[in-house]
């Protein structure tokens, strides 16, 4: 069964029944941190192939598609790991990875997904948007940063848009990084313990634990309202990294796949070409 399938949100999937320990599709391993490192890096030899054919495509003008990958997460979900260890295999030529942090007052005097438009990658490029326009709808909602009666119409309002998107050539691959409550203290725990990644550390983290269940029920009905036959969500158990990583590659090298994509032809006479640069030796 392919990782999509398995990882893709729909009708009656509920976050509280998915195990963020869990590792779907992929049976016990003697060592999996070292099958995973092995299994990225050979979907990442197939992603950045099927990168350049996309570049390559829009080069030359031909193919107007691009990919978005979208990677939401509670604090502490891997979202920058995922980022390292999985787009990090990419051509940063035709890369770009926007951060999305609280906006700024040139943004809040804007509609919500106006910073949105301004990020997306142009033909021919992977897109990793690290938080997204779904923050809209969840730390939004669940500091009531806007009355309820606003964003309960962000929901509607983010499937047109991205359906446009889907309808102007992107590929959308929407990624939900599930973590547990108690892995997420170790993160923290690990953060603070260590003074290399005392600059990851955010004392607000803590403030925000105190909302997990608000933010759970938030992140269900971003699933069940947003995950569309266009632009489908997955959530992949993300407490272990290994697997983490290996579902979002595997979840890209899919999306790619789909895509059937080509080397664009020669707009040159090739015989003619290879006859001029021979004379000129």
């Amino acid at each position: 069964m392919l990782t999509s399938d398995l990882l893709r949100a729909g009708p009656g999937v509920r976050l509280a029944d998915i195990d963020p320990r869990g590792t779907p599709g992929v049976t016990s391993r003697k060592d999996p941190k070292q099958w995973s490192r092995v299994e990225v890096s050979l979907i990442g030899a197939e992603l950045a192939s099927h990168q350049e054919m996309l570049y390559a495509d829009a080069k030359a003008g031909s193919d107007p598609r691009r990919v978005l990958l979208v990677l939401q997460a509670m604090d502490c979900g891997g979202k920058d790991g995922t980022v390292k260890n999985v787009v990090g295999q990419f051509d940063p030529l035709g890369l770009r990875i926007v951060s999305f942090g609280a906006p700024t007052k040139e943004e809040l005097a804007h509609p919500f997904l106006w910073r949105i438009k301004n990020a997306l990658p142009p033909a021919g490029y992977v897109g990793v948007f690290n938080r997204s326009h779904y923050e809209d709808v969840l730390i939004v909602r669940v500091h009531d940063l806007v009355p309820r009666r606003v964003w309960a119409r962000r929901y509607d309002t983010i499937n047109r848009f991205e359906a446009e998107l889907v309808g102007e050539g992107y590929t959308l691959v929407k990624v939900m990084l599930h973590i547990s409550k108690e892995e997420q203290r170790k993160r923290l725990a690990d953060r603070l313990s260590d003074p290399t990644k005392h600059w990851k550390y955010n004392p607000g983290d803590i403030d925000e634990r105190g909302y997990w269940d608000d933010y759970q029920e938030a992140y269900q009905a971003v699933l069940d309202r947003c995950s569309t036959e266009a632009a489908p969500w997955y959530v992949v158990p993300a407490d272990r990294k290994w697997y983490r990583n290996y579902a979002v590659a595997a979840l890209l090298r899919e999306a790619f796949e789909g895509l059937n994509l080509k080397y664009p032809k020669a707009d040159f006479d090739l015989k003619n070409e290879v006859k001029r640069l021979e004379a000129s030796m």
